[in-house]
């Protein structure tokens, strides 16, 4: 990792490849340039519209959909679809090889970057590591290898790295790259894993999986099978403090990874027992390959739920301003409220709160607003640069102060 713009780095990993100057991959640091902008318009031919309340949140897609894997992939973070799209690109030569993330062998939720190039090394890379994770480290091994087709899949900060990279240095233009989209908010710095982990679970040693959920709850999986879930509202308030989080992540304006050729995540899909769904945003004609690869595979179904979530977000607005703004805020290292009544809150905003289409409008708009005021009270002179056009006019819609 090289600190740069004031310590504002995801450690994406470009910058420590050794094949060529660390300064050219430098230049190419997303917290330098910007988010979006120029390389969104390089890779459709315009910009999002602003007049498009959907576009502004999700980006220019050209299908959306919700999908389960007719078959699940076992230990997957969900059922599959981005290890089946991995495994069948390889098995059917549309790439050489896959740029993506391994367990650590000692930490379950660290990772190790990979260039997968068999099989069974792609099928090893299921699952999330929700840590800061230096993903493109790895396009030194395919550069070396002298690869012509590749995958990688990243969040949005990588594909923003390696799209500006590609575009302005000849070292990876013969290569034939195509990128799957995590959305990605929240990690975490590894130093302070075992601590928020410590301080969400009854029983860290055992956790394998854990995700922010459509039902206001955190569920973690254990290696015995189990499912923990612990309300949103019940959480220790020293969870809240925006400074357990990287700024880097505190100051992303691309939760929904635009620039990929195709995005996999959960947030507008129908939470289902058992079924593990998922949402599928393509974006580009190498997304479509790649959808291609296991749409017999997949059950399909349409996006649901109602748009509208002005109301919920406008309760939630003035207080994520306030706390951006209060750098010295003291939070007690107990929850607000008690687990039981967490759980009664947590089931009625699955009645009342939005939904499906709705959840990721929320979410989106929410995390948005939080990132905005982040780095206007506390990293100013970031503030133009950083900022894509829509966010400003989103704000608008809610009255908010730019």
């Amino acid at each position: 990792m090289h600190q740069t713009e004031k310590e504002l780095c995801s450690s994406c990993g470009l910058c420590s490849i050794r094949e060529w100057p660390m300064q050219e991959s430098l230049q190419s640091c997303v917290f330098k340039n910007g988010w979006l902008g120029n390389l969104e318009r390089q890779l459709f031919g315009r910009e999002r519209s602003l007049d498009d309340p959907v576009e502004m949140r999700f980006g220019i897609t050209a299908e959306r959909f919700t999908a389960r894997m007719k078959q699940r992939i076992p230990d997957a973070q969900w059922s599959g679809i981005i290890t089946a799209m991995a495994l069948r690109a390889f098995e059917r030569k549309l790439v050489d090889g896959v740029v993506t993330l391994h367990r650590h062998t000692e930490q379950q939720f660290f990772s190790v970057p990979v260039l997968a190039c068999s099989s069974d090394e792609i099928y090893a890379s299921r699952g999330n590591k929700p840590v800061l994770s230096p993903v493109l480290r790895s396009l030194q091994t395919a550069y070396r290898q002298g690869l012509k087709k590749i995958l990688v899949i990243g969040a949005a900060c990588h594909l923003h790295m390696l799209r500006d990279f590609r575009e302005r240095f000849p070292y990876l233009q013969e290569m034939e790259i195509f990128t799957i989209g995590i959305p990605c908010v929240d990690n975490i710095d590894r130093s302070r894993w075992t601590w928020v982990l410590e301080r969400i679970s009854a029983s860290p040693a055992t956790a394998r999986h854990m995700e922010f959920m459509q039902d206001f709850r955190i569920h973690i999986r254990h290696s015995d099978g189990s499912t923990e879930k612990i309300p949103y509202f019940s959480l220790p308030q020293e969870l809240s403090d925006p400074a357990i989080f990287p700024k880097a992540c505190m100051s992303c304006f691309d939760y929904l990874n635009s620039l990929s050729d195709i995005t996999i995540g959960y947030l507008a899909a129908e939470l289902t027992p058992q079924q593990d769904r998922q949402w599928v945003l393509v974006r580009t004609e190498k997304g479509r390959e790649l959808l291609d690869l296991v749409n017999h595979e997949l059950e399909r179904f349409p996006e649901w739920g109602e748009w509208k979530c002005e109301g919920f977000i406008r309760q939630t607005a003035g207080g994520i301003i306030e706390q951006m703004k209060d750098t010295g805020k003291t939070y007690a290292a107990e929850p607000l409220i008690p687990q039981w009544i967490g759980h009664l809150l947590s089931t009625t905003m699955g009645f009342i709160g939005p939904k499906g289409i709705g959840f990721a409008h929320y979410s989106a708009d929410y995390h948005m607003i939080r990132h905005y005021y982040y780095v206007r009270y506390r990293l100013p002179d970031h503030l133009e640069r950083l900022v894509p056009a829509h966010v400003p006019v989103i704000l608008e819609e809610y009255g908010l102060p730019l």
